[in-house]
């Protein structure tokens, strides 16, 4: 068997990886690159995987990073197989409509703000090739084996890191011999609201594992919500506004849970919310058509509260109208819009006119990819470029990592330590993390594995 990383090694995007046995080509995730426009086209256009050979792809959740280009790859030739839970699925279409839409309004808008001489700017994809790689999706069930062919199975197991988000066990026959891998897609955290933890499998030969927080420790749930309330209760005091920067699917959701909390409790600083993201509004009425899906702490408050995901201070704006009044609105409010790496979407206009602001506030609650807007305002640097302008940074920036979905180094343990108890780790490979994490989790995992870990580059092969 060999396996040849395409995307998310030594980085945190792009998650692709191709398996090939005598008899299959398999793709492991198929999603965008993030990050520069100009770097990141080049990578999103060009497929190392032969798309019309594949014998079908293996889809672990839905975030764009990892379903986000398979449109791209319907577009050059690929006609095979999707195979995702059954929630995946329902999100996977509205992401994927979504990403062809901001590139088509980006392919409108852009060249309007970028220097002359620019290259023009083309959708990767259109809503044309969604449609047509939507109709090749195959939902399967959490906790069963699927014989998908008389040399492959597969099953599907709940990572905990988003709705529909799976880890795949992978039975593939090689020359005779029966090889058994493990995908963990994103793996998520113990003890989050929401979402079930991620499900212990039993050992294999081969684990593919991402380690984006695999050097760090996340704070308590407890005290994000007390962050959010120390930030609230300032923007009232100063007068500013709150800009949240989101991913739509899932972090929305889940920090909206937490302020529905504190709103219950009578805790939340009273001021106005606004959930500005029709992406978001849309995945959220998903996240209540799946409702049995989600942890038995939710079935509780539903016995108190008919709605998880809505308050009375709280509103989902819908027109380009709405969002662009938030701009121009007095007073303090929070705004949480798309997208998490502050690369597209709505926020980026509202941190155009919140950054040079210090009354205002950018509160950053998940992990950003190098050379994104995202990453500038992570490291504070006195001016962040957006819409190709060098704005003044001024607007203090708070950074709550404790919401991540992802799991930590003391989540991967106790998750290795139970896929390692009764048959054992082969060959590892740690993907979807930078070099320290990637580094520091490798040095766990190998008192875990057979052999020393492997952190892979971008189109390295390995057979095993």
């Amino acid at each position: 068997m060999k396996i040849t990383f395409l995307g998310a090694a030594g980085e945190v995007t792009g998650s692709q990886h191709l398996i090939e046995t005598t008899e299959r080509r398999i793709l492991l995730d198929c999603g965008l690159f993030q990050g520069p426009r100009a770097p990141s086209r080049l990578k999103n256009e060009q497929f190392h995987c032969r798309p019309s050979d594949l014998d079908g792809v293996i889809l672990s959740h839905a975030h764009i990073d990892h379903c986000g280009n398979l449109p791209g790859l319907y577009r050059a030739g690929f006609r095979g197989p999707v195979f995702c839970t059954e929630a995946t699925l329902d999100v996977a279409e509205i992401m994927l409509l979504d990403a062809a839409k901001i590139q088509q309004e980006d392919a409108r808008y852009l060249p309007r703000k970028l220097k002359r001489g620019h290259p023009p700017i083309e959708p990767l994809y259109g809503e044309a090739e969604v449609r047509g790689v939507m109709k090749l999706f195959q939902p399967l069930s959490y906790g069963e084996w699927h014989q998908l062919a008389d040399d492959l199975r597969l099953r599907f197991s709940d990572a905990g890191h988003i709705l529909g988000s799976a880890i795949s066990e992978i039975q593939l026959r090689d020359a005779g011999e029966i090889r058994r891998l493990v995908f963990t897609g994103d793996l998520g955290r113990r003890d989050m609201p929401l979402l079930h933890d991620p499900q212990p499998v039993p050992g294999c030969d081969v684990l593919i594992t991402e380690c984006t927080y695999g050097n760090r420790v996340h704070p308590e749930t407890s005290d994000i919500k007390a962050a959010l309330v120390r930030i609230f209760a300032e923007a009232v005091r100063l007068q500013g506004r709150v800009i949240i920067p989101a991913f739509s699917l899932g972090r929305t959701q889940q920090l909206v849970y937490f302020l529905n909390e504190l709103f219950n409790a009578g805790q939340l600083p009273h001021l106005p919310i606004f959930v500005d993201s029709p992406l978001s509004r849309t995945l959220t009425n998903v996240f209540r058509r799946h409702l049995h899906s989600l942890d038995d702490d939710v079935a509780d408050l539903l016995q108190r509260d008919s709605d998880p995901f809505g308050f009375a201070c709280l509103t989902y704006t819908s027109t380009r109208e709405e969002s662009a009044l938030l701009n121009h609105r007095s007073g303090p409010f929070v705004v949480i819009s798309a997208s998490g790496m502050c690369e597209s979407g709505r926020v980026v206009h509202h941190l155009k006119h919140a950054v040079a602001d210090e009354r205002n506030t950018i509160v950053l609650i998940g992990y950003q990819a190098p050379f994104t807007l995202g990453r500038q305002l992570a490291d504070r640097r006195p001016y962040v470029r957006i819409f190709d302008r060098e704005v003044p940074l001024k607007a203090h920036v708070e950074q709550l990592e404790g919401l991540s979905a992802h799991a930590d180094v003391q989540d991967f343990k106790w998750w290795f330590e139970h896929l390692a108890r009764d048959e054992g780790i082969g060959r590892a490979f740690l993907v979807h993390g930078e070099a320290p994490a990637a580094t520091a989790l490798a040095g766990m995992l190998k008192d875990f594995s057979n052999e020393e870990p492997v952190i892979p580059g971008f189109r390295d092969s390995y057979v095993v």
